[in-house]
């Protein structure tokens, strides 16, 4: 009989999504307030979690898009490290490519500053009777929307507020919304 390999996978790692999301840990559920002891870290629960995550703007498939429903320019995955553009071929890769170089992604998922209760998972954002998108999760005051860019950068020019559910909302960052240049390929 063969002596067999013994490999440990790393369980500790940080979040790939970016610095902000902090640091992650996989170990069965009895064995975190341990594990967080013994390296000094803060045991938070799913809810604390969840309004970090939604502060953070890291959208959660199955909650605030649905998986093979949206393009990954849609979810910020290309801004969350979700897509590797010099890797080699990917399915969608076409598509994908080209909004990254053309930077012609007219929906994206933004963060929410929510003032009142917060509005329903699913509603539509208007800009007054026009649809602009749907409400994502929301916690803390925060929540996240998958939004047509550009008609919310039209209701920021005219000073018309953006509602979910009939509940007013406010985008945390105006400039998410601006488009950028677009980018070209000699």
């Amino acid at each position: 009989m063969g002596r067999r390999a013994c490999h440990q996978a790393d369980l500790t790692f940080a979040d790939p999504r970016g610095e902000k999301l902090g640091w992650r840990i996989l170990v069965p559920e009895e064995l975190a307030p341990k594990a967080a002891s013994l390296i000094g870290a803060d045991l938070v629960d799913s809810a604390a979690y969840e309004a970090h995550r939604i502060a953070c703007g890291a959208p959660r498939g199955g909650i605030d898009f649905m998986y093979g429903d949206a393009f990954p320019h849609e979810t910020n995955m290309d801004r969350l490290h979700g897509v590797d553009f010099d890797k080699g071929c990917y399915v969608g890769q076409e598509v994908v490519s080209r909004m990254q170089h053309r930077g012609t992604a007219r929906t994206r998922t933004v963060r929410l500053i929510l003032e009142d209760s917060p509005p329903e998972r699913g509603c539509r954002h208007r800009r007054g009777d026009k649809p602009v998108g749907t409400m994502g999760s929301s916690a803390g005051g925060m929540g996240l929307g998958l939004l047509r860019i550009d008609r919310a950068a039209d209701a920021l020019d005219a000073g018309v507020p953006l509602t979910a559910g009939g509940i007013a909302v406010r985008l945390a960052e105006p400039d998410d919304v601006r488009s950028a240049p677009k980018k070209t390929v000699a």
